[in-house]
């Protein structure tokens, strides 16, 4: 099992305090590497993997975005990966940066009916993935990469958030 050192760094929002939200994002995030590296032999390096994850707004949210995707206007989830990186292929040791806006993410999960946590946790699986090289913007992507989520939240506890697919 690989060993990740999760930063955490709460900017702007109503987060839960840094304590919370790091051992809910070690949960999430241990489990998700977890099915990686068993169910689809996603190498990792051989001591410590790093991962950072930025809690902020809408507000901080929006620059980020503008600034990095010429999208002037706010996004659930954000991924930075620290290196260039193809699904299945070892990453670096720093893996990249997870960036979730809170406002987003609430009234999402308020539109969908979800609990906060179960949308947050999403997010971050979602989030994680890109940090491997796996993308949405072409529909084999999206399926593949649709599909892994699903079975890393089924792991977790969580129904499909696309709701058309089995989790096997």
């Amino acid at each position: 099992m690989t060993v990740l050192d999760i930063q955490i760094s709460v900017e702007e929002g109503d987060w839960p305090s840094e304590d919370e939200l790091q051992s809910f994002s070690a949960r999430i995030l241990e489990a998700a590497a977890d099915f990686l590296l068993r169910e689809e032999k996603q190498p990792f390096p051989p001591d410590v993997s790093e991962v950072s994850l930025v809690f902020t707004d809408d507000a901080s949210m929006r620059a980020i975005n503008a600034e990095w995707r010429n999208q002037d206007k706010p996004t659930n989830v954000l991924s930075f990966p620290a290196f260039p990186v193809t699904p299945g292929k070892m990453p670096g040791p720093m893996l990249g940066d997870i960036i979730v806006a809170y406002e987003t993410l609430n009234r999402e999960a308020a539109e969908m009916a979800k609990p906060f946590e179960a949308h947050l946790t999403h997010l971050l699986v979602h989030g994680f993935l890109h940090l491997f090289g796996y993308d949405h913007l072409q529909d084999d992507e999206a399926e593949r990469m649709e599909g892994l989520e699903t079975r890393i939240l089924a792991r977790l506890g969580l129904s499909d958030p696309y709701g058309d697919r089995s989790p096997d």
